[in-house]
């Protein structure tokens, strides 16, 4: 029998590329239609304050001007945006919504602003530079409002109260784990490490802002909206049912080519209702493209979490206890999924990879004058990480052991699996030591003494550091994610179909914004079916041609919705299998499926092919009783659990005392993300987490003033990694299939950024443990290491 080579796992190369690169790719800053008209939203000019008067008059009068809209003109035609996920168990508190569930504020501010991106207008004009200069003509009187920007502030007794709905500014308090069991380990403890650090917030930075068009079909009553959407369905059902108020079925969203996400356009912003309720309002499409200060103003930012930790310790490097408490800065508003993403993948974190028997945290996520928080890739766990690795880093030099020593001593190891970690996760499969052992010896962990000592020749402090971390993803099942508070189901879908060529087309309820869905979903399709994956075509992105699916967000997009086409060409596979049986008189256990090729077992000379097997069912002259003549076939899969992949990152710096600049010369990671679709597309994502860590590490952070006002508000003021400021790296993989998926896939696109900023941050303490230094935050700008130096040097003189 001839050898078939398996697809599924395979380096094949990305079909989407072709367009992308040779640049006929469309994006939705392309989108064009006739007669089309321009939106621009004027966004306020003040972190809080009242709305004393919004005068549109001289903006009406300027060249071009078509409309200018206020809250007053949405009122009782839109609604507020709302907000699905509500944190579990938890003390929830959020802005009202006319259709019961938590409110997300709304489309445009009507009594007060609340941040200093909260639209209050919105300009439509024949040219987007005559609508974008027709906003400096909006008159805005504001009553000025005081201003909190971080947690402790706006709970703070006195504090500016920003929802009438939420008292003392407070969303959620969450709980994890046993509070009692963590306060008597601490009590008990020979040795106890308490550190506070502020996991700083950051500006999601894809290639393409956000851009939406919008449409009305009079003759069909339908509404069209063309952008970035990297969650058609779920937006199509929230923006009929909870905003516009309109039928399910005469909404249609389109999603082309994004330019990145990283969790960005997962979420619902007031212009997406505002460019389709205008469309119908004026008869004409309707499009707007945000620039890149206005997405640094009002797209959801990450990170931001204030936290304070406790662990204890024996004297011989075991951790018998941790506990956590971490305030989330939510923003102004609630985002779509903000608070769940804020407490849930923070707290149910924490513990990482270590088997530790006391744990508890909580998580208090607190509204401000900010830009709301959503999802950043690594969104909580990345932060939750950061937390454990910096205070295991300290307790082992406390201990004087080597801190590698104290990780491996203490993680769960794989006659473990699957392990309870306590704090509600239930990690599925892997070897965490192996692949800690693993990353260590590709970094030469053993020789840095020898590194050290050559970097002083050069006046340069080299530091070495190594972390083990696991994240939870594959967003699902649906009935564990509505204990976490999910408005929703997180189940995916496809829906295959073959032709009577036997050409395939799969068309996935996923939407991809960057991860090559379309060649791996190929892959999965092509493999079951013994197919070239020239012959499969993947859709998507529609829904009115795709089936409903969640979308791609949580690292779910291959692990669950990947299990969805799977289980769809199985079926259609059983299928073939059936009529084959029925055409060659033989039982249905006696066919033999075998490179796209049907036959009796033991009589290969017989075979037919799949497309001449299709071909008779479409004729459907000759076939089983109650078989239908069609292959189109679709399928849903909702997984019983997460998937936990892990992995484990050595990093090494060198730092130059005099000017405090950190340069990153070696990073090696090894990544454990189970059954592989595309080892290619992996080994990218996996790059690209990185490059992510690195960045927060050492450059990222959204700057606001005390007034609220932004300062980090475009790429002069808001530094980003470049590929000069990093090495090239060197990454392997180890591979344990999850029980929890179909195909073994566990999530890849985020888990290379859960340890990242915090393997940084440890080499670079240790590169200046000489100094005494022990703990610098993020970012480590050159400037805060070199004083952090010069501290140190003053704190040594003075004890002297």
């Amino acid at each position: 029998m001839t050898k078939v080579e398996r697809l599924l796992g395979s380096r094949a190369l990305r079909v989407e590329d072709p367009a992308i690169l040779n640049g006929t790719a469309t994006f939705s800053a392309d989108l064009s239609l006739p007669n089309m008209v321009h939106m621009a939203i004027l966004r306020s000019a003040h972190a809080h304050a009242e709305l004393v008067r919004v005068d549109v008059s001289d903006a009406l009068r300027m060249p071009g001007v078509v409309r200018v809209v206020t809250s007053a003109d949405l009122a009782g035609k839109l609604m507020p945006l709302p907000c699905i996920w509500i944190p579990g168990g938890a003390e929830s508190h959020f802005p009202s919504h006319p259709m019961g569930v938590p409110g997300a504020g709304p489309i445009l501010a009507t009594d007060r602003v609340r941040y200093i991106g909260d639209p209050i207008a919105a300009v439509v004009a024949e040219t987007r530079e005559q609508a974008e200069e027709a906003l400096a003509a909006i008159k805005v009187d504001y009553r000025v409002l005081p201003v909190v920007t971080t947690p402790a502030e706006a709970l703070a007794d006195g504090a500016p109260r920003l929802h009438d709905d939420v008292v003392g500014n407070l969303n959620a308090l969450c709980t994890y784990g046993d509070a009692a069991a963590a306060d008597a380990a601490l009590d008990s403890a020979e040795v106890t490490i308490e550190l506070e650090t502020w996991n700083q917030r950051t500006i999601n930075s894809p290639l393409e802002p956000r851009a939406g068009l919008g449409e009305f079909v009079p003759e069909t009553g339908e509404y069209v909206f063309r952008g970035t959407s990297q969650s058609p369905h779920d937006h199509k059902l929230l923006l009929a049912l909870m905003v516009m108020g309109i039928p399910y079925n005469k909404l249609r969203i389109i999603s082309p080519n994004m330019g990145g996400s990283f969790g960005t356009k997962g979420y619902l912003y007031s212009d997406m209702p505002l460019v389709l309720w205008l469309a119908k309002q004026l008869g004409r499409p309707v499009k707007w493209v945000d620039s890149r200060e206005g997405l640094m103003r009002s797209t959801v930012q990450g990170r931001d979490q204030h936290m304070h930790g406790w662990l204890a310790g024996t004297k011989d490097g075991r951790i018998t206890g941790l506990k956590v408490k971490s305030l989330a800065n939510l923003g102004a508003y609630p985002s779509t999924i903000g608070p769940g993403v804020a407490t849930a993948m923070v707290g149910r974190c924490v513990t990482s990879v270590y088997d530790i028997a006391a744990a508890f945290a909580e998580v208090k996520a607190v509204f401000t004058n900010v830009v709301p928080l959503g999802a950043q890739r690594g969104s909580g766990r990345s932060e939750a990480t950061h937390l454990i690795e910096r205070m295991i880093e300290q307790y082992a030099h406390k201990i004087g052991m080597e801190p590698a020593e104290v990780r491996l001593k203490n993680m769960v190891r794989p006659d473990q699996m699957p392990f309870d970690n306590r704090m509600g996760w239930l990690y599925d499969s892997g070897d965490y030591p192996g692949t800690f052992r693993h990353a260590l010896a590709l970094a030469g962990y053993d020789d840095v003494a020898t590194l050290k000592a050559e970097a002083l020749t050069r006046g340069k402090l080299l530091g070495i550091a190594a972390v083990p971390f696991v994240a939870v993803s594959g967003v699902g099942p649906s009935p564990r994610m509505s204990r976490e508070g999910m408005l929703g189901g997180t189940w995916e879908s496809a829906n295959i179909r073959v032709h009577p060529t036997g050409e395939v087309t799969v068309i996935i309820g996923s939407k991809p914004h960057g991860q090559g869905h379309e060649t791996s979903f190929g892959q999965v399709a092509a493999d079951v079916l013994g197919i070239p994956l020239s012959m499969v075509q993947v859709l998507h992105s529609d829904t009115k041609r795709a089936p409903f699916g969640q979308g791609s967000y949580g690292s779910r997009s291959f692990s669950v919705g990947g299990a969805a086409v799977h289980r769809a060409a199985l079926l259609v596979r059983d299928k073939l299998i059936a009529l084959a049986a029925h055409m060659f008189g033989v039982p249905a256990d006696q066919i033999v499926y075998h490179a796209g090729k049907l036959h009796p077992n033991g009589e290969p000379g017989k075979a037919k092919t799949l497309q001449e097997v299709t071909l008779a069912m479409w004729y459907g002259w000759d076939l089983p009783v109650g078989m239908d003549p069609n292959l189109d076939i679709t399928t849903f899969y909702d997984p019983p659990d997460f998937n936990f992949p892990h992995g484990a990152q050595v990093c090494i710096v060198e730092v130059d005392p005099r000017t405090g600049v950190t340069e990153v010369v070696k990073f090696v990671g090894v990544h454990d993300v189970g059954v592989q679709g595309n080892a290619m597309i992996v080994e990218g994502q996996v790059h690209g987490g990185i490059a992510h860590g690195i960045g927060q590490a050492l450059w990222e952070e959204a700057v606001f003033a005390a007034d609220g006002q932004l300062v980090s508000r475009d790429l002069e003021t808001y530094a980003l990694p470049r590929a000069t400021s990093l090495p090239n790296f060197n990454v392997e993989t180890h591979t344990s299939p999850t029980p929890n998926t179909p195909l073994g896939a566990k999530g890849a696109g985020e888990i290379s950024t859960i340890g990242s900023p915090v393997v940084v941050v440890n080499a670079v303490c240790d590169a200046l443990s000489g100094y005494g230094v022990n703990h610098i935050e993020m970012p480590l700008k050159p400037e805060r290491v070199w004083r952090a130096i010069q501290e140190a040097k003053s704190a040594t003189k003075a004890a002297k």
